[in-house]
């Protein structure tokens, strides 16, 4: 089956939606934390032995800028430095429990948001969508070529 020409148009405009979605599900419940420092805290609790020279690359930003980033979420009590356990020179950037709540009431306000929407849908679609994120997410994952990519390898 061809791939419809617009399709990539369409996810692109449904990331836009999405992100509208979960964007205001944060912002209508005042959520005091700018975005870019719930990054921060998302990296960190996805990646729990994280330092500052490893944040500012998963930023992409240079190190103190990271470092300020970190000083801030210091000072509101969301996150902590400890000395690394393995490593004394190094600093580990810790979460503390009000960011780990934090994080807990964003993910259920932002799945609520969603829910909502995906309550606005017809089940087969819900259905069908759910099979379509996840071969989505699988082909990502895999890093395999595009068919368009493995025919021009084979041509070649």
């Amino acid at each position: 089956m061809d791939r419809p020409p617009d399709l990539a148009a369409a996810i692109d405009a449904a990331a836009e939606a999405l992100v509208g979605v979960l964007d205001s599900a944060t912002s209508r419940h005042q959520v005091t934390v700018p975005p870019t420092q719930l990054r921060v805290l998302s990296l960190i609790r996805e990646r729990p032995e994280t330092n500052v020279n490893r944040l500012a690359e998963l930023l992409d930003v240079v190190p103190s800028s990271a470092s300020r980033l970190c000083d801030r979420l210091e000072a509101t009590g969301l996150l902590r430095r400890t000395p690394d356990p393995r490593d004394r020179r190094e600093v580990r950037l810790v979460l503390t429990a009000a960011a780990v709540t934090l994080l807990a009431e964003v993910r259920e306000r932002r799945h609520r948001a969603v829910q909502a929407v995906l309550d606005r849908m017809p089940p087969r679609t819900q259905h069908e969508l759910l099979l379509a994120l996840v071969a989505f997410g699988q082909a990502a994952a895999s890093g395999t070529p595009t068919p368009q990519t493995d025919a021009a390898v084979r041509t070649a």
